[in-house]
């Protein structure tokens, strides 16, 4: 894990524009590998495709092993592991004694690049990241192979998308839902209205993509990291 240091900074959504004060915290360097989480499962039964509950997951969770604890040929086990639902994400971090990171988390380690803590302004970071998206498969790609950032972070952009934490921290409008909506199904990405800039369609694509989603709904490229507390051990 590396410290990532607190500060403020408007999300791209809310309900207003007030900066998010962010307190320092530990981030994992890499996501969670299918390694790491063969191990997990051989641990804990429970979350073995085979035997996990349809509550915490759906059809297609762990679709690409071919048994319990077995991969697909072809897939790397230093690929991040995918196909995960946010349950599952969640447990694995308890284990590790960590936690999944806040939205606010995610997105304030995310805004940088390789030498500045905040690029979203910078032009070539947004085109980086939409060039990402046009691209099929990077979620085979082994962890480490995109840029480390300028907290020493790698692949929060360029592998797989993340869960986060707090589902309910940036909530739909519309007209099916509004603002006092209580669903509690979103994570990192929702569309939302209030965008502090409107021209970073990287972001904005990145949260109406995943607006969407329940919490045990499982994606072929949206893996996880975990996260810690600085006043916890550190590692």
């Amino acid at each position: 894990m590396v410290a990532i240091q607190g500060g403020t900074y408007i999300p791209l959504y809310g309900r207003d524009s007030l900066k998010v004060t962010i307190s320092d915290f530990y981030m994992d360097v890499y996501p969670v590998t299918n390694q790491e989480f063969v191990a997990f499962v051989k641990q804990n039964p429970n979350w073995q495709k085979s035997k996990v509950k349809k509550l915490f997951a759906d059809g297609s969770y762990l679709m690409n092993w071919t048994s319990d604890t077995t991969l697909k040929e072809g897939l790397e086990l230093t690929a991040p592991v995918t196909n995960i639902s946010w349950f599952a994400a969640n447990a694995y971090c308890e284990c590790q004694g960590k936690r999944l990171p806040t939205i606010d988390e995610w997105e304030y380690a995310a805004m940088a690049n390789e030498n500045e803590p905040d690029a979203r302004k910078n032009e070539t970071y947004n085109e980086y990241i939409l060039g990402w998206y046009e691209k099929p498969k990077t979620f085979n790609n082994v962890i480490g192979s995109t840029f480390k950032n300028y907290w020493g972070v790698y692949d929060l952009h360029g592998l797989v998308w993340e869960w986060t934490s707090d589902f309910n921290s940036v909530l739909m409008s519309g007209e099916s839902r509004k603002d006092v909506d209580n669903d509690s199904n979103l994570f990192c990405g929702s569309g939302a209205v209030g965008a502090t800039d409107l021209m970073n369609y990287a972001a904005f694509m990145r949260y109406a993509t995943r607006g969407s989603l329940k919490a045990k709904y499982t994606m072929k490229n949206l893996g996880f990291r975990c996260v810690k507390n600085k006043d916890d051990e550190q590692l």
